[in-house]
């Protein structure tokens, strides 16, 4: 594999970055995945993506969610309720072809079992240490 992103918060806008790098790579013909762990991994299988306080308001959620719709982006909500849609980022990735992992010792401790959350591929703890490994670029941190 080429880059391994971790994406380990449960911040909407942590999750959109790396999403976007990680299409981005992938479209460039690069061999990427992301390792999703801790509060990522939390919120990707049933929990929920927040936006961080500087980025949470009006003023701002507005304006990023009009631009992500021009540049393709996926949204949630309409009118005044609309945003950025974190977990259908997720989607959008998967389906671009990024590879989307469940950290084993994260789906251990949060009890998310052996098939991991829907879309994922689930690895045991020596194959997550050999994908780290083996990768030419690991970005983030477990």
């Amino acid at each position: 594999m080429d880059i391994v992103f971790i994406a380990r918060d449960a911040l909407a806008s942590s999750i959109v970055g790396t999403l976007l790098a990680a299409v981005e790579a992938k479209e460039e013909g690069l061999d990427v995945g992301v390792i999703f762990t801790q509060e990522a991994l939390a919120a990707a299988t049933g929990g929920s993506f927040i936006w961080p306080r500087e980025l949470s308001g009006p003023e701002m959620r507005y304006p990023l969610a009009d631009r992500g719709k021009a540049l393709g982006l996926p949204l949630m909500g309409r009118s005044e309720s609309r945003q950025l849609d974190a977990k259908g980022l997720i989607a959008r990735a998967r389906d671009k072809g990024v590879t989307l992992y469940a950290c084993p010792w994260w789906s251990a401790l949060l009890g998310i079992g052996e098939q991991g959350p829907v879309g994922f591929k689930t690895v045991d703890r020596k194959g997550a240490l050999t994908l780290l490994r083996e990768a030419k670029q690991v970005i983030g941190t477990l």
